[in-house]
């Protein structure tokens, strides 16, 4: 597995933040809020780091953070 700062060097530092706040399962209105954008602003940036990484989906997205280590799943989740 590459280090997370290699398997994500395609993301802006935006986009990174965006894809870190999708893991950890926040929705695209509760992204805008935390990051004071819109929440189409909010959707581009997933859409654009799904588009970079070949996500075909969120929930693909958030296997794609716990798999590359840039988030730890909770405590209980079954997810190894």
């Amino acid at each position: 597995m590459a280090p997370v700062s290699e398997s994500f060097s395609v993301l802006t530092p935006r986009e990174l933040e965006v894809l870190t706040l999708v893991a950890a399962g926040l929705s695209n209105q509760e992204i805008a809020e935390r990051l004071y954008v819109t929440q189409a602003t909010a959707k581009t940036h997933a859409n654009r780091a799904m588009m970079k990484l070949g996500a075909r989906d969120r929930a693909q997205l958030v296997v794609i953070a716990c798999e590359t280590g840039l988030v730890q799943p909770a405590a209980g989740t079954g997810y190894r």
